[in-house]
């Protein structure tokens, strides 16, 4: 079944959140790279694919956006305060993946750097941009929420099934 009801999460729901899961996950490595100016095996290796992942997650979390507001009526409800905190948390989680490229990018681009993903030049070098660069020194700060959100998430999801039991992990499998 490609469309959520309100008993389950659709594949295409389930596929836009265990593949960005995953790609949120790489990205998360990131971290590792501070550690000793990223001379370890993660900062050579994975790390330089993180502009071209989140360029590939910022298409993601925009058809995820579109897919969402598809398919909101036919969402698995969640029972009154713990519904409203879910879309609270939510909301943050959709926030913050959306902030990440988009602070990733007007830190590259206001940089002079210019932007490529997976060898292709999307925004071309370029003068430095200060007030991008601005905007582009949050992306770390929001780096730190979302491993917060994400903790949270997981966390959350773990309540649900085995505290609550209300089957939310096997709505989403």
């Amino acid at each position: 079944m490609m469309n959520d009801s309100k008993a389950r999460y659709g594949s295409i729901t389930r596929f836009f959140h265990w593949s960005m899961a995953i790609l949120v996950s790489w990205q998360f490595l990131k971290f590792f790279d501070r550690i000793n100016d990223g001379e370890h095996w993660v900062g050579e290796t994975l790390v330089p694919w993180h502009i071209s992942i989140g360029s590939l997650l910022l298409v993601l979390i925009v058809l995820r956006l579109g897919w969402t507001a598809k398919e909101k009526g036919n969402r698995p409800e969640h029972e009154s305060i713990i519904g409203v905190l879910a879309k609270i948390g939510h909301g943050l989680l959709y926030a913050a993946l959306v902030l990440m490229p988009v602070t990733g990018i007007c830190y590259m681009v206001g940089n002079g750097y210019g932007l490529s993903a997976f060898n292709l030049e999307i925004i071309a070098k370029g003068e430095e941009v200060s007030w991008l660069i601005n905007i582009g020194n949050l992306h770390s700060y929001i780096a730190w929420g979302l491993l917060f959100l994400v903790a949270g998430h997981i966390g959350m999801a773990f309540i649900h099934q085995f505290i609550i039991k209300n089957g939310t992990l096997k709505r989403m499998m």
